[in-house]
């Protein structure tokens, strides 16, 4: 039997229930909700996104080195690894936002700005999953970076294909154009998705006996990850404030 699913889900089982029961992640993927506030979600959760995914690729480098201090050279050395598979993400979210934003321009108003998008103030959620992860960096277990770094994207998979199946269903088939990253991050047997699973199955045999640790640890940043994405929600909804007009041909 897997050691992850033996002492590392019974903890954190709860809080992944969660992702199907929100009130946010229903509506997102409710076919009632109107076109202009899924668009805007979706504008709001790639660009908002970006100031989680920058800093990946060095969370997962400082781990590695710091797992190396620790005579973890295992982890340390797949952490190091792994550091790669994690560069990209930020700027193929980056890219979905120019995509997003131009759809968004040619159907409604107001006119938006994608350098106005990214550099929007972060949202007090977005700052303490950064601050739980830098926390987590220089703590006692450093390694566990990993743990934290799979339950994101375990929840972007079970929101994934629900989402993208509520886009085409609202937004036409089209529209999936600008979702490459959402689209990447939904296939668990993508490469960095397989990665992800085969280093908390070593994370958990090199520490068995902080499993439970590292499962309430992860269970806090999807915490985290859920209020993002109603903050994302929130601040489309805020944004629709006035009625949104579609553009005439």
């Amino acid at each position: 039997m897997s050691l992850v699913k033996e002492l590392y889900e019974p903890y954190v089982l709860a809080a992944r229930a969660r992702v199907a029961t929100e009130p946010v992640m229903r509506r997102v993927v409710d076919p009632a909700i109107s076109p202009e506030l899924l668009e805007r979600f979706l504008l709001q959760y790639h660009a908002l996104g970006v100031y989680i995914a920058e800093p990946l690729e060095g969370w997962n480098r400082r781990a590695g080195h710091r797992s190396l201090l620790l005579s973890l050279d295992t982890l340390g050395k797949s952490l190091l690894a792994h550091a790669k598979q994690a560069s990209g993400l930020a700027q193929t979210m980056t890219e979905d936002v120019q995509v997003l934003v131009r759809r968004w321009n040619q159907r409604f108003q107001p006119v938006l700005h994608t350098e106005r998008l990214l550099s929007q103030y972060p949202t007090d959620a977005m700052r303490s999953y950064r601050r739980l992860v830098e926390e987590t960096l220089t703590g006692e277990f450093p390694s566990a970076q990993i743990a934290i770094e799979f339950e994101s994207t375990l929840l972007t998979q079970m929101m994934g294909p629900h989402l993208l199946a509520n886009v085409t269903r609202v937004l036409g088939r089209e529209a999936l154009e600008g979702l490459c990253a959402l689209k990447a991050q939904s296939q668990p047997d993508a490469p960095r998705a397989v990665n992800q699973t085969r280093l908390m199955e070593e994370l958990v045999r090199a520490m068995p006996e902080n499993a439970r640790t590292f499962a309430e640890l992860s269970a806090e940043a999807l915490e985290l990850q859920l209020r993002f994405i109603e903050d994302c929600l929130e601040s489309a909804e805020a944004s629709l404030g006035t009625p949104v007009s579609a553009s005439v041909a």
